[in-house]
């Protein structure tokens, strides 16, 4: 019975997650009615409802969940601060000569937002209005100039500092804790938001660098969909022009990742300091001032409230299906699987990329990776390796219809001449680039495993 009741409260949950209810309050809601159910029936013990108290300080007290404000701030300061507008002009004019130059310096940029912004709609949106009538303009295809920027908007998920990252350091680390007791390690480990920045970064350049090469490589075989401009139209490179708009961002970029890779700051720590710089550099560029930072603040508090209460949702949802022996559910059928722990992996990443069809990044991140964590990392699986395979999964889920994020925030810039189909259409070579790189990380773990032994000696 309590382990039916585990299934139903995971389908329930999906189900009113995929009716439009907020997040928030259906894993809260649904968890209570869910425990009440159980509580009549015999099949819950209450006593796990009064850990509840407990991990609620437990979010309040923890010191890594504060770089969640601090980077989300950072990146709308700067998105206010036409950062990539300057960028985007420059990179132009530097790459615009050559067949498929726009798109290369679309994801260029897209690199460098990614490291200094990490918001995804912000990204997108911007870069659609900056890039994609001059693109269309130009005679690029439509297809892969959506694609494009759509994909180069996701970026900021996988590129330190990411939100995603943050997220998933968080969850992952308390997994790894619970995998180490059962296992019978009573002075646990942890793994840290810094270890999954210092893993993911080798992986998100090369993202990068596959997005060039084919984009390369379609200027080469189908040179009309990607044409190149004259420089009479472009003009002279304006090299003062173009450091100007690069070296403030790089300097920001380098102070809060090198803070972070040579172990003078925390992650936490490095995003008070980025949110200082990009004050900072909004200042520099005179668009610092009360208005702004008002409606930067609004912004900030908007999305953290929203990451908290669905981390509290969470919590709840966590403690009601552990107590219908959810997790021992999970244990058996992963103990069940054909090939073992590779066999549960590759159950477990599938399961996340269908749910990025029709579930945010957040969801599964909160709901799924707390239940498979603690079991995958029993299984003898590196806990730095799969934070960063995770989280590569799950920047899949911002370009796969019906419901990626990045696709609902480029329609909405998209010319109406330009069908949804043509955006789904652009972005399926991305996503296909995606999976790649999840199946090169998964043959070269030393991809994501090699930086932060270096930096960490470990």
């Amino acid at each position: 019975m309590a382990e039916l009741m585990a299934i139903l409260l995971f389908i329930s949950i999906c189900v009113a997650l995929m009716a439009g209810y907020p997040v928030a309050f259906t894993l809260g809601g649904v968890s209570l009615l869910f425990a009440g159910i159980g509580i009549l029936t015999g099949s819950f013990d209450p006593g796990y409802l009064s850990a509840l108290p407990n991990r609620l300080f437990g979010i309040m007290n923890n010191q890594t969940m504060l770089a969640v404000p601090l980077f989300v701030f950072m990146g709308v300061m700067l998105e206010r601060s036409r950062v990539a507008e300057d960028l985007l002009e420059s990179m132009s004019r530097l790459f615009g000569t050559l067949r498929g130059g726009l798109a290369i310096s679309v994801c260029v940029v897209g690199a460098l937002l990614a490291a200094s912004t990490g918001i995804v709609g912000a990204t997108v949106v911007t870069m659609g209005l900056l890039a994609l009538p001059t693109m269309l303009r130009r005679g690029y295809d439509p297809a892969i100039s959506t694609g494009t920027l759509a994909a180069t908007g996701t970026l900021g998920q996988i590129i330190p500092p990411s939100i995603v990252l943050v997220l998933l350091g968080d969850v992952m680390s308390s997994a790894y804790q619970q995998a180490q007791l059962k296992m019978g390690i009573f002075s646990p480990k942890t793994v840290s938001v810094g270890d999954l920045f210092v893993g993911a970064l080798l992986p998100g350049l090369l993202l990068v660098g596959l997005y060039i090469l084919y984009i390369i490589g379609v200027a080469i075989l189908q040179p009309k969909k990607l044409p190149a401009l004259s420089k009479e139209e472009l003009g002279d490179v304006e090299w003062g022009k173009l450091l100007k708009a690069l070296v403030p961002p790089l300097i920001l970029i380098g102070a809060v990742l090198g803070s972070i890779l040579a172990g003078y700051a925390t992650p936490t720590e490095a995003a008070a300091l980025g949110a200082v710089g990009a004050m900072l550099l909004a200042l520099s560029k005179k668009k610092l001032n009360f208005t702004q930072l008002r409606d930067v603040a609004y912004g900030t508090t908007e999305i953290s409230a929203m990451v908290f209460m669905i981390l509290i949702g969470a919590s709840l949802f966590s403690l009601v299906f552990r107590g219908f022996g959810g997790e021992a559910l999970i244990e058996d059928v992963f103990a069940q699987l054909p090939g073992g722990v590779l066999g549960a992996f590759f159950l477990v990443m599938l399961v996340i990329f269908l749910l990025g069809f029709i579930l945010d990044f957040i969801e599964i991140t909160f709901v799924v990776v707390p239940i498979v964590g603690p079991v995958l990392l029993a299984m003898g699986l590196d806990p730095v390796w799969l934070g960063v395979m995770i989280a590569l999964n799950l920047q899949t889920s911002f370009l796969t219809p019906p419901f990626g994020f990045a696709l609902f925030y480029l329609r909405g810039v998209t010319p109406p001449s330009i069908p949804t189909s043509t955006i789904y259409k652009g972005v399926v070579p991305f996503i296909l680039i995606q999976l790649a790189l999840l199946v090169i990380a998964y043959i070269f773990p030393g991809l994501i495993t090699w930086l932060p032994e270096q930096v960490y000696g470990s």
